[in-house]
């Protein structure tokens, strides 16, 4: 098991560290080479920049039973089709039950965007909840 991590604008990679420090566990940190990430723990992946480029070489690293943690609902479902697990920066856990139904919404937000169809959702800041729940999951992940 390792720990892969989205990390281009990944809030929570200090949790992130300290769960896998506690655990043992690796952690691969993936970003474009417009972002500088330092780290003490972590390896850092720099790929190229490009649309996806981030994505396609975390996928491609991910093996069964690595944790993923992306915002991105289209790496989320093609780690769980490798038998990742797979976890957003805010702590929620994604899974073969979830993932289909946020893909959906994902399709008609962008229809909508595309009709020019304002989008009414706002996203909220991170909070400490958020942080609690990332470490709370991240490690109910570990230990599953």
């Amino acid at each position: 098991m390792r720990i892969l991590v989205d990390a281009d604008a990944c809030p929570g990679r200090n949790i992130i560290e300290q769960v896998a420090k506690k655990y043992k566990i690796d952690v691969m940190m993936f970003c474009d080479i417009n972002h500088v990430i330092n780290s003490n723990y972590s390896i850092i992946k720099y790929v190229d920049h490009g649309f996806q480029s981030v994505d396609m070489a975390l996928i491609n690293e991910t093996r069964e039973n690595d944790i993923i943690i992306t915002q991105d609902f289209g790496v989320a479902a093609m780690a769980l089709g490798k038998k990742a697990k797979s976890i957003n920066p805010k702590g929620y856990i994604f899974s073969n039950n979830n993932i289909d139904r946020m893909l959906f919404e994902r399709h008609i937000s962008a229809k909508m965007r595309r009709a020019g169809i304002k989008n009414t959702s706002t996203h909220k800041k991170r909070n400490l909840e958020d942080d609690t729940r990332l470490e709370k999951n991240l490690i109910k992940l570990i230990i599953e």
